[in-house]
């Protein structure tokens, strides 16, 4: 086609649900279910490490992080993915579409680092108790923190600069439920390969390479838990990790997935459906996650919401 029959894209149509049309109530309602669990969990996670003095420690201020990061990251796709599908035209303009690209992106990333940072500091409770508290102060916990939100900030800004740069003049179509780095891509009208180079190179840095310093974290853990004397021991130490092992399995799993492969193998069905476990259903567990495995936690609920919504939890003190 030649440049003289384009027309510069002014709007993205996003098709994710385009299969669904005729049954577009029943996704509205699961998505909506999803993103309030998702809201009140995540901020219920907020209040009471705020709130509770028993939870004033550095794994609860990075859980808080991590909470606050949910509420953000679901907040930027969930509420225009609702509109659209009660909508007749599934659309978002082209400067929308950019904003929900870097803020996804800076969310996204901001949490990989985050999710680094928290394994980090489980390694020094665990591996280096008498250096913890030396190790871990308030000042270290918020230049960690800091330093992930400014390491998403740099990556999403760098990246949506550098796609939204490009000449869109063709389709304004793409085969998902919000604007993700790829499938926008793949609409702008000349090779975007450097680019696609250049993504690539920032998922090893900032999404693959945290999720190896995760590994190194719980593999050191794992040797120190299996050398304590008593099972008691080993029992609450691996308490103490096994909400965030799973909550980082569930996120890495999908996000691997998705972005250590190249575009051109990736498929656009599968690529929807992880879209949704790590942007719907992965914000919405964390809370419940941390929450049922999570004796402090669960306390500080039953303080905080009332006794009668939890009688049957035994608090302390």
């Amino acid at each position: 086609m030649g440049k003289g029959n384009q027309t510069c894209v002014t709007e993205i149509e996003l098709l994710g649900f385009s299969d669904f049309q005729s049954l577009q109530v029943l996704p509205f309602v699961l998505v909506f279910t999803f993103y309030v669990m998702a809201l009140v969990g995540n901020t219920l996670i907020v209040i009471v490490t705020i709130t509770d003095s028993a939870l004033q420690t550095p794994m609860y201020f990075f859980l808080r992080n991590l909470s606050f990061l949910e509420i953000c990251y679901t907040s930027v796709t969930l509420p225009k993915m609702l509109v659209n599908l009660l909508s007749e035209t599934q659309t978002i303009s082209f400067a929308g579409c950019a904003a929900q690209m870097c803020f996804f992106a800076l969310f996204g990333i901001t949490e990989c680092c985050l999710l680094s940072v928290m394994a980090y500091d489980r390694y020094v409770a665990i591996c280096h108790p008498l250096q913890y508290t030396l190790s871990m102060n308030q000042m270290v916990c918020a230049r960690m923190a800091a330093g992930s939100w400014t390491i998403g900030i740099l990556v999403a800004f760098g990246h949506t600069i550098s796609i939204f740069t490009l000449p869109f003049c063709g389709s304004n179509r793409i085969s998902h439920f919000f604007c993700d780095v790829f499938p926008v891509m793949r609409l702008a009208s000349t090779d975007t390969h450097k680019n696609e180079v250049a993504i690539t190179t920032t998922t090893i840095l900032f999404i693959l390479s945290p999720f190896l310093l995760i590994l190194l974290s719980y593999s050191l853990i794992i040797s120190t838990i299996l050398r304590m004397p008593s099972a008691e021991g080993r029992h609450r130490a691996f308490s103490t990790c096994s909400s965030h092992l799973i909550v980082v399995s569930l996120f890495y799993g999908t996000a691997l997935l998705i972005y250590m492969q190249p575009s051109s193998a990736q498929s656009q069905g599968s690529n929807r459906f992880l879209s949704l476990v790590y942007t719907v259903l992965t914000p919405t567990f964390n809370p419940v996650i941390y929450s049922l495995r999570n004796k402090e936690i669960k306390c500080a609920l039953r303080n905080t919401i009332g006794r009668k919504m939890f009688p049957q939890i035994i608090c302390m003190g």
